[in-house]
């Protein structure tokens, strides 16, 4: 069985669990006091999707707006991004668009973008609502999750839903060799709603 190899950035504000998420994809581990990344930091997992396998390069970028100079480093040639946000924190689902807009300007042709609300375990506290980010979701076409790291609510799913996006390696060859790439790739995924 042959292994794709998919370089995927992880985006957002900071604070908004995006180191969380990877610890629970990569080891299934949450620690509640995680530091803030500096810079950017990388982990790798392998993933088995529909008698396909994947090996993510994971890189979670650093939130704070000191670093936003070195994402085009970390997102250029990416596979795919999950961006994300703090259901939470509203101001957060404003700087997801922020980076929507930067990378459909200045990204990979053919990203595969995922938007994850985070921290959907604290339902009380919620600014963001569902059907609002579900809605920007389809509008950029984006695949959409609500998550909780704290939970595994979903992560794994995310995951799981950006491996079926991924176009086909002999049509980016193609693509590629004939200095064209025409992407409009399917609707959004829809997981299950968070709490």
């Amino acid at each position: 069985m042959a292994l794709r190899e998919v370089k995927v950035c992880l985006l957002g504000e900071s604070g908004v669990g995006k180191s969380s998420i990877v610890q629970r994809f990569v080891h299934d581990t949450f620690k509640p006091a995680l530091e803030s990344t500096i810079g950017a930091s990388f982990m790798s997992k392998t993933l088995t999707v529909d008698e396909k396998t994947y090996k993510y390069q994971i890189w979670d970028t650093a939130g704070q707006e000191k670093y936003r100079a070195l994402a085009p480093m970390y997102y250029r040639g990416a596979a795919a991004a999950v961006i994300v946000y703090d259901v939470t924190n509203e101001s957060s689902f404003g700087v997801l668009k922020d980076w929507i807009k930067e990378l459909q300007r200045h990204g990979p042709q053919e990203i595969v973008i995922a938007i994850a609300g985070n921290k959907c375990d604290l339902a009380d506290l919620r600014e963001v609502q569902y059907k609002d980010a579900l809605a920007y979701a389809e509008q950029t076409n984006a695949i959409f999750v609500e998550t909780s790291a704290k939970n595994a609510t979903n992560v794994s799913e995310m995951f799981e839903a950006i491996c079926r996006k991924l176009p086909d390696e002999d049509f980016l060859q193609s693509s590629v060799n004939n200095d064209r790439i025409n992407l409009k790739g399917t609707a959004t995924t829809k997981k299950k709603k968070c709490c």
